[in-house]
């Protein structure tokens, strides 16, 4: 939690107006291509699997955001507008969820909308917000369970409520995607530090204390524990009625040991591999879409915004201080939560990685930046604050065209914003 103890007006209005702009913007060119493109050669054939026949396809990831862009399909159509719309409406989501999370964290207005304009025009949201892939939805899922989370410490009356609903949204976002699994166990072993800090006598069963009073460790335990992992277990019932090699009873353990093994058989080198290195210093670019198509020159980038992904790392430095020397505890976990997502790249069995693997990590790092601007703009140093919004939104402008789809002049356009060798 943050130092302050009066917090600022909850800014709630603006964040509802600035997640409506950024769903007209992503509605935009959104069925531009009208072909599958990337990744969504894969998860299309996936989904209209399920849809179909109910046959289960890309077992290397778990079902669910196959199963959401089924439904979406099922309600829109089999065309580019019910392919990409289930990933707009999280990617809003995503947004609104993650500036409700720091407002609770922070009490800082400020803080709470600088977040969302620099994660909006931060590229990876944007752009994942308006393809057929698996990572908006593990996301969003995610950011929601943490907005439950932070808003329960300060609403400890809506605590029950907000931590169950913050344990399905975990199990939601692992059953999405696996990156996120790691991270998924930080809500409750915070819960156990911050309850086990408190010294009480019944550590298992006392309501008093942080981070949530009126609520037990053991309860705590049910919502952040057993119903994520209920509701990610769920989400695998049809694939026991799957046509062709359903799932067996006393199968899902096994099932789990074959998509590690799968994750980590792929070594062919890829020419868009990155590392965790070449993601903190946005070296490493990934074309998602580069072609004539819909009669025109296109392309979709995937890369960070270049002036906040780097004004984003001395950020996070500040973030560590202040929050051991100040107790700034909402910097100091912004800090953690990009280490943790960070530090799982590092360490995991996978051999060939890429830059969207850098989402999750870098929405910390841009939470980071947010508060830092923040910190400016209370010591009186208001026109640095502004102006690195500003400029985060003109860099956003500048790049629109490929990362949104838009026509080209011609094959050698895209040399306009290659500012970096690694970036082609």
């Amino acid at each position: 939690m943050n130092h302050r103890h009066v917090p600022d007006s909850d800014p709630v209005g603006w964040i509802a107006l600035l997640c409506l702009g950024f769903f007209l913007l992503g509605l935009v060119r959104l069925t531009v291509p009208s072909i599958p493109y990337f990744d969504e050669v894969h998860y299309l054939p996936a989904a209209r699997g399920w849809l179909e026949s109910g046959a289960w396809l890309n077992r290397e990831h778990p079902p669910l955001g196959k199963q959401i862009i089924a439904v979406s399909i099922a309600v829109f159509g089999d065309n580019p507008t019910g392919w990409r719309l289930p990933s707009l409406i999280f990617g809003t989501l995503t947004l609104y969820s993650a500036m409700r999370a720091l407002w609770f964290a922070s009490f800082s207005r400020f803080a709470s909308i600088a977040y969302g304009i620099l994660f909006a025009t931060g590229f990876a949201l944007f752009v994942h917000s308006r393809i057929a892939m698996l990572d908006i939805f593990m996301v969003g899922f995610f950011a929601f369970a943490l907005w439950q989370c932070v808003a329960a410490m300060r609403e400890p009356e809506t605590g029950r409520k907000r931590l169950a609903a913050a344990g399905v949204a975990l199990g939601l976002a692992m059953a999405s995607k696996w990156n996120v699994v790691i991270l998924a166990m930080i809500p409750g072993l915070a819960f156990l530090a911050l309850r086990a800090s408190a010294g009480r006598r019944r550590l298992l069963t006392s309501q008093r204390g942080l981070p949530v009073p009126g609520i037990s460790l053991l309860e705590a335990a049910v919502w952040l524990g057993a119903v994520p992992l209920t509701v990610y277990s769920a989400t695998y019932l049809p694939a026991f009625f799957a046509p062709e090699q359903p799932l067996e009873p006393g199968g899902f353990i096994a099932l789990h040991r074959t998509i590690l093994e799968m994750q980590s058989s792929v070594v062919t080198p890829h020419p868009y591999q990155s590392n965790w290195m070449d993601w903190m210093l946005n070296k490493r670019a990934i074309w998602y879409l580069y072609e004539a198509v819909d009669g025109a020159q296109r392309g979709v980038l995937l890369i960070g915004n270049p002036l906040t992904m780097l004004l984003g790392l001395p950020a996070l430095a500040w973030s560590v201080w202040v929050g051991l020397t100040r107790q700034r505890w909402d910097a100091l976990a912004v800090a953690l939560m990009f280490a943790v997502s960070l530090g799982m790249w590092i360490v995991v069995n996978k051999p060939i990685q890429f830059y969207y693997h850098y989402f999750l990590p870098s929405a910390f790092l841009l939470a980071a930046l947010a508060l830092a601007l923040a910190e400016l703009k209370e010591r009186g140093w208001k026109w640095p604050a502004f102006a690195v919004l500003g400029a985060s939104v003109a860099v956003f402008v500048y790049f629109h065209p490929i990362l949104s789809a838009a026509e080209l002049p011609g094959k050698q356009s895209f040399t306009a914003w290659m500012w970096l060798e690694g970036w082609r």
